[in-house]
């Protein structure tokens, strides 16, 4: 990664945080999150070119109020305020900051009043998104004030001769109409980016890593025939060749002939050198009975592992395992105050490093996953496999609602094969984040011909989301719903009810389990 191109920011505990780090990779520029406890030597050593103070929940003033090393000021690297960023920096050189009269959130307008780099190719009078009770009262000294609002007459600051810079509302925010010019500006006129950081390069800077730190030991990677470890494992071979080696372990809780068919695409369209498994006899007889979603979770996961270390026994000198790990799930294991918290169980390949002592290789640890599947089309990585829904690790164990069997499992495919060959058609697929069907752990009474019928109750769930942290439910046409719910009663044997999840995330996850 080219370090002295990069963008650092420095968390507060806004919930806009990532967003922030998304809008500046969209220009071709890295940029990376740091809690605000970062260390000034860490600073130095980055160099980056510039740094983006983050909003946050707190008063600039409360007690335990999240703060920064005021040294940060004075490294001549341009800075970014944004928010709670804003009145920190206001603060500490020399401004007031106050109790607003009224917290302003949601949309205000912003004048911009006096010309500045930030400003741009900016309308004047523009909407802005606000989301704050504090504010700034007087500038520091030598600062100047470039812009307002009806509640905020300091919204915007910059202090040209220190190249600091302070906005009240949030860029990063969609609905803040020119605030990808206010962060292209910034990132281009202000701290001299150059905008080189795309998936080629990307690609180019991660082959050389993986061989250095490889040498001429093999690497294992698991590939469930998810995007992430399947880019990941390209990415790595291309790197290495034939000392990756690929497992892949059907637990039979895949989707309709999945196995079948990533293991054919792995093989013959990417060239992987591929040990397939067939293990759904055992993972079924394991979860016999077995009704509560963490315990499956647990079952599936430490059987994997089992398998998994029974095939890298018979493998010498692996010293390597490949992880198709994103940068949510390193953020997310980091608190703004610097703690760490629990992953999901669902997550616990994550186990198999320590257990088995082998080093990790996680290309993507830097990565959202629009970016992975980005590396994945420079890849050449065939597009239709790259859009693919995410897919929980348990599989259909966690959108069964009940034990699982292999009746159950039969039904539940074939209904969601229908579900999303029907999204296929109407050319929905893409603009829906995750589509999929629950089979639900109840039966009601249904008229067939002039027989009554007491079946199954499958649920259809589809959202649409950027990242998976938030998500909304996707507003199909009714005669769309309909042509869906007829196609799965009349086909499927077993089931005669069909209802629609029209649920958000939060406050509902995306998955039912």
């Amino acid at each position: 990664m080219n370090k002295n191109n990069e963008i650092l920011i420095i968390d507060f505990g806004s919930q806009y945080t990532q967003l922030i780090a998304r809008r500046i990779r969209e220009e071709n520029v890295f940029s990376e999150i740091f809690p605000h406890t970062v260390s000034l030597e860490e600073i130095k050593k980055r160099n980056p070119s510039g740094i983006i103070l983050s909003g946050g929940p707190m008063s600039v003033y409360d007690e335990d109020a999240p703060d920064i090393n005021l040294e940060i000021f004075s490294l001549n690297i341009p800075i970014l305020g944004i928010c709670y960023g804003l009145q920190l920096l206001a603060k500490h050189l020399g401004g007031k900051v106050e109790k607003a009269d009224a917290r302003e959130y949601g949309k205000a307008e912003f004048t911009v009043s006096k010309s500045s780099k930030l400003f741009s190719n900016c309308e004047l009078n523009s909407t802005v998104w606000m989301s704050h009770g504090d504010l700034v009262t007087e500038v520091p000294s030598g600062f100047h004030i470039t812009g307002t609002s009806a509640h905020s007459p300091v919204c915007a600051v910059e202090d040209i001769q220190k190249k600091i810079y302070g906005l009240q509302f949030h860029p990063e925010v969609a609905h803040t109409a020119e605030g990808r010019k206010i962060l292209h500006n910034f990132l281009f006129s202000i701290c001299n980016c150059k905008g080189d950081w795309t998936p080629v390069h990307f690609i180019e800077e991660k082959i050389t890593e993986i061989k250095n730190n490889v040498g001429s030991d093999n690497v294992l990677c698991a590939l469930s025939g998810g995007v992430d470890s399947t880019v990941a494992a390209v990415l790595v071979q291309k790197a290495i060749g034939g000392q990756l080696t690929c497992v892949h372990i059907d637990t039979g809780l895949m989707r309709k002939n999945e196995s079948e068919k990533v293991v054919t695409l792995f093989r013959e369209h990417l060239s992987l050198k591929v040990i397939s498994i067939d293990a759904s006899k055992i993972f079924l007889e394991r979860l016999k009975d077995i009704t509560e979603p963490e315990r499956k979770r647990k079952i599936i996961g430490n059987t994997f592992i089992e398998f998994f270390e029974q095939e890298a026994a018979k493998i010498p000198n692996v010293k390597f395992l490949v992880q198709g790990t994103l940068y949510p799930d390193v953020i997310e294991s980091v608190s703004v105050k610097g703690q760490s918290v629990t992953i999901k169980t669902h997550h616990n390949v994550g186990g198999l490093p320590e257990k088995m002592h082998l080093k990790l290789i996680e290309p993507f640890r830097e990565l959202f996953k629009d970016e992975v599947r980005n590396v994945g089309k420079a890849l050449s990585i065939p597009v239709e496999f790259i859009e693919r829904h995410p897919f929980p690790g348990p599989g259909l164990a966690v959108r069964i609602l009940s034990d699982v069997t292999k009746e159950k499992l039969s039904l539940l495919c074939d209904a969601d094969e229908i579900f999303i060959d029907e999204i296929k058609i109407e050319n929905l697929y893409n603009e829906i984040w995750q589509a999929f069907a629950v089979l639900l752990p109840v039966q009601s009474v249904g008229v067939m011909g002039d027989c009554r019928t007491y079946e199954n109750v499958l649920a259809l769930r589809a959202v649409t989301s950027t990242d998976g942290m938030t998500a909304d439910w996707y507003p199909f046409q009714p005669e769309f719903l309909a042509r869906v719910s007829n196609k799965i009663i009349n086909k499927v044997k077993g089931i005669n009810r069909v209802v629609y999840d029209i649920s958000s995330k939060p406050p509902s996850t995306i998955e039912w389990e």
